[in-house]
């Protein structure tokens, strides 16, 4: 029983698991929350421990010092403003005078959702890693702007609501405070004063503001900017501008006027495909929806319907949003995600006549325009009713009509399966090709010759234009459908090598090459390359009036609705006609009503297609509101979706800069000072997060700030100047013979085998949190070590931007360093300080000045890890010199500085007990004396051919020549040298390594 009571103890002191205190065991005085702490072992690696805590010296750093410690200088960083920030004016300007000559920094982290699980030990890596950063750049001159937040809309709290009847802001509030506690209790620096959640009122006043900027907006090509609204009405007016379709704006009716102007807007209503499961009365995700087409919650039918849906105009922007990621300081990795996103690309739009309407396609290779054998629609394409053909055109084969005595009666069915399958598994390359032949045939605009029109469903609406011109020699989906219903292929693009009958082709031939089989009596491209063959036929059809140069982007308009309550409210109202208009900027907020049921309407019968009505249409007393628009009281509906969470996390960097203001939405010199006044690219000067947010976050944030930027509410172009991304915190976790995930803490492990409840575990490592059910609590950790620990612990496990694993064992490192440091400077026994006004040895300056540069150059650079190694260090150093007796306030005072940003709690004790005035904090960084850093001389190793035969202490200024010369005279290398020839490989100041000549 013994042993496999150790065993389980020293799992869980190697992990991350609570342990209960053993009844009758002295040695085991857990905490409230039963967390086994540090000093209850009788050893820890290998070191000896008191039997009892009476034992301890009075005065050690212990996890209950720690703790004192810590509420005290939270307590008094609180009550002094210690982390406030100043504006250059307004609200929050007080002590702005004391930094105006500083340079600013705008240090910010992706805000967290507050969950009702809390924070665990992964989620303040990065925040944990801005403090230090921040905290470092206050010492050495700048005024650091560091906020944090909360983004508090979502569904969580709306499923939770549903579950509970709790209303979401109940919960939402409750855990944003418990958040808030969590991160106050790490130290972190922050300027609470400015802190934002996207369900405050205040708050979300100024996100539906935003939203009638760009209501109240479109995008003049021209200018290649956005402007106001009103102008573009002006023009129509004066007839400087003509509506697309040739009409004439006088000859349209008010109908007709405010639905044009209403199409041209930043922010636009249209029909969008969505997943509607009528079981549900929702709108799911892609996510939400399993491969056979049924909701992943109630295994429910799920179909594609046509919604009406708010859209946001991003494509307007997408060749600046593409060209302005050259000048943003990011990583390449995020950079290349986002243009792969976006996915521009050059070829032309193409013609094709048919019987009914015509058919325009998109290409990016018009250079295989005669390899195109038949054409492709989406079974959502928007002219498809007008293609389909009353009856079959004669003799069709069967596998092209799918056994259907009509085309309607094929496309329809043909429709209604693909409706019910996921996008994603539709564009899968190794899908059985499926379709039905529409009846119509178009005409290839270079050959002329009739060509057959389908419907299936690996062309996606949202793709190009809905439809494409098959080229099954060229294109292996069409490969694969040209082969499924016995379609002609064509080799038009010669390969490198084999043949060019495609009919023997196992596959397509994707890649350029030199035309062939491409000419007629007017145009011959036969012989061309790829690239000079898409010039000519470009021009060609441009010059018939049947085709032309264009660029593409696979980035699709943003889709804004969401058919839930726990969202932002859209700030629009209908009038009887159903024309839309914004609600005057006076009436904002338009708050959220109160619900007592947050359920979306649910159909009786699953394959009901009624159209569904979100939770907020059962407000009728708030759906329905007379307001005067300008023409007098009239009755209006409001709109009942509501906007997606992605809405408040695209601004809220503005609103912490002033967050009190009820004017605007953030002053202009506040604006111009925080976020760059002007300067390419402008913004915030750091932003942390993790890599999961690198595309649809940071591009829809670049796309709201570039609008607002058009339209004069912000002096820089971009939002996020430098981006850094921070890697996971991995930990254990255990699967199950079902493949569930179990609670790691209840997990045993026997001699490397791991069990839960008798049942065999697999273990494996993942990104630490619920879903796992792996997650440790940063309040476990500070309540056993101190959240200096925690901290010094975090930034030692490796790069920032590197994931790390997880042990909770290696936290007893950092705090031990901890402790190191503690007794270096204070008699554990006395709690007098071990400090004189002595002069430091040189040894000892020369090491300090040493750690004072590699320290500052770990911190500029964000490798936090190297520099609490050169702490260690120096430590060591002080320590090794100073065993028995004071060290002097020279090496104290610099020690305390240099590990202030990293564990800021005992630096504030330990500045305070050495007599030092004021706050660490605000104290500035040690500068290294170049005098003290410079190596007079350098101990090289010796190598032959890799292994080391012996070291040279040299001059560290020695020449290349004489470098090789003595290390060929150390005795011990010349025996190994004394044969053959040898080439030396000299790196200067650090290493010499022989090899064969």
């Amino acid at each position: 029983m013994l042993a496999a009571r150790v065993r389980l103890q020293n799992w869980l002191t190697r992990t991350y698991v609570r342990i209960l205190p053993t009844p009758g065991d002295s040695q085991s005085r857990g905490t409230a929350a039963g967390v086994r702490l540090p000093w209850d072992s009788m050893t820890v690696a290998g070191e000896e421990r008191p039997s009892s805590s009476r034992e301890l010296p009075a005065h050690r750093y212990d996890a209950r010092l720690a703790n004192r410690i810590e509420a005290e200088w939270q307590r008094r960083w609180a009550e002094d403003g210690t982390y406030d920030v100043a504006n250059p004016t307004g609200a929050l300007s007080e002590g702005f005078d004391r930094v105006k000559d500083r340079p600013k920094l705008y240090v910010m982290d992706m805000f967290p959702y507050p969950s009702g699980s809390g924070l665990h030990v992964g989620h303040p890596l990065g925040y944990i890693g801005t403090d230090v950063y921040s905290r470092f750049k206050v010492m050495t001159g700048f005024n650091v702007l560091h906020p944090m937040g909360f983004d508090s809309f979502g569904l969580p709290a709306e499923q939770y609501a549903v579950q509970t009847g709790q209303h979401p802001r109940v919960t939402t509030d409750q855990n944003i405070a418990n958040m808030r506690r969590q991160m106050e209790r790490l130290g972190l620096g922050f300027d609470w004063r400015r802190s934002v959640a996207t369900t405050d009122v205040a708050y979300y006043r100024w996100t539906q503001w935003i939203f009638l900027q760009l209501f109240n907006a479109f995008y003049d090509t021209d200018a290649d900017k956005a402007r106001p609204i009103e102008d573009l009405i002006v023009e129509f007016e004066a007839g400087r501008r003509q509506p697309d379709d040739g009409s004439a704006w006088d000859d349209l009716t008010p109908q007709q006027r405010h639905a044009l102007v209403d199409s041209c807007r930043l922010v636009y209503q249209d029909d969008a495909l969505v997943n509607w499961c009528p079981a549900l009365g929702t709108v799911l995700a892609n996510e939400e929806v399993t491969p056979d087409g049924r909701s992943d919650r109630g295994n429910f039918p799920v179909y594609k319907v046509p919604l009406k849906q708010w859209k946001m105009r991003i494509t307007a922007y997408a060749e600046r949003l593409l060209a302005d990621l050259d000048d943003l300081d990011w990583p390449e990795p995020i950079k290349v995600m986002q243009r792969n996103w976006m996915g521009r690309s050059t070829g032309a739009t193409v013609t094709f006549p048919t019987s009914a309407a015509p058919i325009e396609v998109y290409t990016t290779r018009p250079d295989t325009l005669f390899g195109a054998t038949f054409m492709v629609v989406a079974p959502e394409y928007e002219g498809i009713d007008a293609l389909v053909a009353r009856a079959w055109p004669g003799e069709v084969p069967t596998a092209w009509t799918g056994g259907y005595t009509t085309p309607f009666e094929a496309v329809g069915a043909y429709r209604a399966t693909a409706g019910s399958v996921r996008d994603i598994d539709r564009m899968a390359a190794d899908r059985t090709k499926t379709g039905v032949f529409t009846g119509t045939y178009a005409h290839n605009p270079v050959t002329g010759g009739e060509i057959p029109v389908f419907v299936a469903d690996y062309v996606l609406a949202g793709y190009g234009t809905g439809a494409i011109m098959a080229v099954p020699g060229h294109d292996q989906r069409d490969f694969d459908f040209a082969r499924a219903f016995d379609l002609p292929i064509v080799c038009v693009v010669e390969p490198p090598a084999g043949s060019t009958d495609a009919s023997t082709w196992d596959e397509a031939y994707e890649g350029p090459g030199r035309a062939t089989n491409s000419h007629t009596g007017e145009l011959n491209l036969d012989g061309l390359a790829t690239e000079e063959a898409k010039v000519t036929i470009v021009t060609w059809l441009e010059a018939r009036g049947a085709g032309n140069g264009a660029v593409a982007f696979k980035l699709r308009d943003w889709l804004f609705s969401r058919q839930r309550y726990w969202g932002e409210p859209i700030p629009v109202v209908y009038d009887e006609e159903g024309n839309v208009y914004g609600v005057p900027e006076d009436l904002l907020p338009v708050q959220l009503p109160e619900l007592d049921n947050y359920e979306p309407e649910v159909a009786d019968d699953p394959d009901d297609m009624t159209v569904p009505q979100p939770p907020l249409a059962r407000a009728r007393e708030w759906v329905e509101v007379e307001l005067d628009l300008g023409d007098g009281p009239r009755r209006y509906r409001r709109e009942t979706n509501t906007m997606p969470q992605w809405a408040g996390s695209c601004w809220y960097y503005l609103r912490y800069l002033d967050p009190a203001n009820d004017e605007v939405l953030v002053d202009p010199a506040i604006e111009q000072y925080w976020m760059g006044g002007g300067k390419t690219p402008g913004g915030v000067d750091l932003y942390v997060g993790g890599v999961e947010h690198a595309v649809l976050h940071l591009l829809y944030s670049r796309f709201w700030h570039k609008a607002l930027y058009d339209l004069g509410h912000v002096s820089s172009p971009e939002p996020f100047q430098r981006l850094f991304n921070q890697g996971y915190i991995l930990a254990a976790a255990f699967v199950d013979e079902r493949g569930m995930y179990v609670d790691a803490a209840s997990v045993v492990e026997d001699d490397g085998s791991y069990s839960f409840d008798g049942r065999p575990m697999r273990r494996e490592f993942g990104k630490m949190g619920k879903s796992l059910k792996n997650a440790v609590t940063p309040d476990e950790m500070c309540e056993a070590y101190g959240a200096d620990t925690l901290r010094l612990y975090e930034m030692s496990m490796g790069p920032l931007d590197q994931s790390r694993p997880w042990e909770t064992r290696a936290v007893v490192g950092a705090y031990r360093l901890l402790q190191r440091l503690w007794r270096l400077l204070v008699d554990e026994a006395t709690g007098v300080l071990r400090v004189t006004d002595g002069p430091l040895t040189d040894d000892a300056r020369r090491s300090m000045h040493r750690t004072i540069d590699a320290v500052r150059d770990g911190m500029e650079t964000m490798r936090f890890n190297v520099a609490i190694a050169r702490v260690t260090e120096l430590i060591n150093d002080l320590t090794q010199a100073y065993a028995d007796e004071a060290v002097p306030r020279e090496g104290a005072d610099a020690l305390v500085l240099l590990i202030a940003p990293l564990a800021p709690h005992v630096a504030e004790e330990l500045w305070s007990r050495l007599g030092n005035g004021g706050s660490v904090t605000k104290t500035m960084f040690p500068v290294a004396d170049p005098a003290w850093t410079r190596q007079d001389t350098v101990t090289i190793p010796v190598q032959v051919k890799g292994k080391l035969r012996g070291t040279l202490d040299v001059p560290a200024e020695i020449a290349d020549g004489e470098l090789e010369a003595r290390a060929r005279a150390v005795p011990k290398v010349a025996g190994y040298l004394a044969d053959g020839t040898w080439r030396a490989i000299v790196i200067r100041g650090r290493l010499v390594n022989f090899v064969p000549a």
